[in-house]
């Protein structure tokens, strides 16, 4: 009897097309969902750890190629400061080993948990707007790596820049943890940053963000990401700002241009699309022509009159 009754409440719950369902329902579903995630970054971060020697080298060889002291110099044959990589402590090496395979871990299994993101808001929405879930981790994960790329790409820069500062007769020892947090945490807000247009285009499907608002915030919008780029990037120079900026504007005004093409479409299909839920639709004004009035039906008349007409009482109409 139990097993039919729970059986039951799954049936009640799989029947409600609108995906309502209590709190207690939603917060197991949320815990699901982070375990899934955290189970994919574990798995990922084990079978990086195998791979440690690999990672690590790919991730110290552009700041060596750029910055990296050889035969315990303090400056580069240019003349620039150059760094050392060191650890420090008996177990930083094995802590090294550890945010290599993290890192790693929260990159590589970017598709699954972003896929878990939207998979928890998706019972929440229409059935036709949880048909963008693919859709969201199949451009989502390779704007995530765009980023994480990116952030890659400018660390010698930045290195190059920060060095500079150096006093004249002083090393630089830059430990490999330190340096791994910094990439670390690079990439992930890089990659985060290059989600915002994704987010933006979502919004618009599902009919929360219409394309003529998101239009009107581009000077703001262009603002905000100017001055998110100075605080995500470790210099705040105005070349490696603008690095972080410019893609992230493009994509802007690129999924502007997405939403412009969805609301022209969805307008198409349906011309109140763009109304709120408190405004009238246009009505159709338009005088019908006197002949249809004259062929429309007669006003409805009483049972005893069924002919249309009115019956006469001692020579008068009944009115009534």
């Amino acid at each position: 009897m139990l097993k039919s009754a729970r059986k039951q409440g799954n049936k009640d719950r799989a029947k409600d097309a609108e995906g309502r369902m209590p709190l207690v329902e939603h917060l197991r579903e949320l815990r699901n969902r982070l375990l899934k995630s955290v189970l994919a970054i574990v798995v990922v971060t084990i079978f990086a750890a195998y791979f440690y020697r690999p990672i690590i080298d790919f991730l110290l060889e552009p700041m060596l190629s750029s910055v990296g002291c050889t035969n315990g110099a303090t400056h580069q044959r240019n003349g620039a400061p150059c760094a050392e990589m060191t650890t420090n402590g008996l177990t930083a090496p094995f802590s090294i080993a550890l945010k290599v395979g993290l890192s790693a871990g929260i990159v590589l299994s970017a598709p699954v948990w972003l896929y878990q993101l939207w998979a928890f808001a998706a019972p929440g929405l229409h059935k036709n707007e949880k048909k963008y879930a693919l859709s969201f981790v199949a451009v989502g994960a390779p704007l995530f790596l765009a980023g994480a790329v990116l952030a890659y790409k400018i660390l010698p820069q930045t290195a190059e820049i920060l060095l500079g500062f150096t006093p004249d007769h002083v090393k630089n020892l830059l430990p490999v943890d330190d340096y791994l947090d910094l990439v670390t945490r690079m990439v992930v807000v890089f990659g985060l940053a290059f989600e915002l247009p994704l987010m933006l285009v979502l919004l618009n499907f599902t009919g929360v963000l219409s394309a003529k608002r998101l239009g009107s915030w581009w000077r703001a919008m262009v603002l905000g990401i100017t001055i998110f780029s100075a605080f995500a990037t470790p210099t705040g120079d105005p070349l490696t700002m603008l690095t972080l900026a410019s893609p992230i504007v493009a994509l802007y005004f690129i999924a502007l241009g997405v939403c412009l093409l969805n609301d022209r479409r969805r307008k198409r299909a349906n011309p109140d699309a763009d109304l709120d839920d408190d405004e009238a639709s246009d009505l159709d004004l338009t005088p019908a022509p006197i002949g249809a009035t004259e062929r429309a039906p007669a006003a409805s008349t009483l049972p005893e009159q069924a002919d249309g007409g009115r019956r006469q009482i001692n020579g008068y109409d009944d009115a009534t």
